[in-house]
């Protein structure tokens, strides 16, 4: 190497000429101690001399491993970026091989990772607004698919798959009675034995039967069974519907020609809207029986007095007013499930995230559509 001005330190010697080249040698063990402290000072050293040409002299390395190889590609995109010449003055054998196994010769695989710049507040903010926009374009556009395909089911009702349908009310209607009626029956006795406390001091207790009855029927039995419904089926359509998407069976199905709609989501919403209800009349069955329980055992009362009074609270307007909110919610809960697993993208990451947002959706929509039912009822 041409001699100039020299400076020496434990792992490296640097050598500078008057041609504007750089010799460094490499000395001793190249290893993890001293790659890091290495790569600062030769990047301070290099930035201060400013080169032309970097020649890198490995011949007197008594250890060299992966470290000393990070050491390297370091050093080459450090003077890649200054447009710096990096040269490797034949390395011994035991160098080379190390280099030819962490693909040294190609700088596109060993380039260091770049961290990625994190965008400003107002980046952020157009992003999610855009992503906003496109979601509710997209849920528009499925909205308006299931409706069309609704219409020619209700045309032509040998297009719909019978035989799913019937499998997926038994998946979600029968199979969700045993957690239904015990949440049920638990929430009816839960709100027989707290409202129990107050109306017993003003000898009132035959109306606790009449509140248990109104709430459940009106209120909590449609919401509470749409929520229960939303965790089990309305997951369970987003996964299913999403494994198909990541697995690419869905576009099998519009190369066939299949519309995957009236294939997969209408099937799913059908069955949906027929057993909901159906469940809801049994969760509204056993909160009663749940204020019954109550009323019996603390309240003194005989059951005959409490179904009679129960009886006498409802009326077919609150009956049908339920009935009807519980239609609304299956549709919903329905859509969302479907409405997700059409949008999972990755893998199976995007099907886990498409089941919770499911869930987390379809109760939203739910308090959101019987917040709009009771400001209707407020004002009828």
């Amino acid at each position: 190497m041409p001699r100039g001005k020299e400076i020496a330190s434990e792992h490296f010697r640097l050598v500078t000429s008057k041609s504007g080249t750089i010799g460094i040698q490499l000395i001793g063990r190249i290893d993890r101690y001293c790659s890091g402290s290495l790569i600062r000072r030769l990047k301070s050293e290099i930035k201060k001399l400013g080169p032309r040409k970097v020649m890198f002299d490995l011949n007197r390395i008594t250890y060299f491993d992966d470290f000393g190889a990070l050491i390297l590609f370091e050093l080459r995109s450090f003077l890649t970026g200054f447009k710096i010449e990096f040269d490797l003055v034949q390395p011994p054998p035991r160098v080379s091989e190390i280099l030819t196994l962490t693909n040294f010769e190609s700088p596109k695989l060993c380039a260091p990772l770049i961290k990625k710049k994190q965008p400003n507040l107002i980046s952020r903010l157009g992003e999610g607004a855009i992503t906003t926009v496109l979601n509710i374009r997209y849920q528009i556009a499925f909205l308006g698919s299931v409706i069309l395909c609704l219409l020619e089911v209700m045309l032509n009702p040998r297009k719909l798959r019978l035989d799913d349908t019937v499998q997926l009310m038994k998946k979600t209607g029968v199979d969700a009675v045993p957690i239904i009626a015990m949440i049920s029956f638990l929430l009816g006795l839960i709100m027989a034995f707290v409202s129990s406390l107050q109306l017993k001091q003003f000898g009132a207790s035959i109306y606790v039967a009449s509140l248990v009855a109104l709430s459940m029927v009106s209120e909590l039995g449609p919401i509470m069974t749409a929520i229960v419904v939303a965790g089990r089926s309305g997951s369970a359509f987003a996964a299913e519907i999403g494994a198909m998407r990541i697995s690419d069976e869905i576009d099998a199905l519009f190369t066939m020609g299949i519309s995957p709609t009236l294939f997969l989501a209408i099937p799913r919403i059908v069955a949906s809207i027929l057993v909901i209800p159906l469940l809801t009349l049994f969760s509204d069955l056993f909160a009663i029986m749940g204020g019954l329980t109550i009323s019996v055992w603390l309240l003194d009362l005989t059951i005959s007095t409490y179904i009679a009074q129960t009886i006498k609270s409802l009326t077919l307007f609150e009956f049908m007013w339920g009935l009807m909110k519980s239609f609304v919610f299956a549709a919903l809960v329905s859509w969302i499930g479907c409405l997700r697993g059409f949008q999972v993208q990755g893998g199976a990451a995007g099907v886990g995230n498409a089941a919770t947002s499911a869930v987390v959706s379809g109760i939203f929509f739910i308090i959101l559509f019987d917040s709009i039912f009771a400001v209707i009822r407020s004002y009828w």
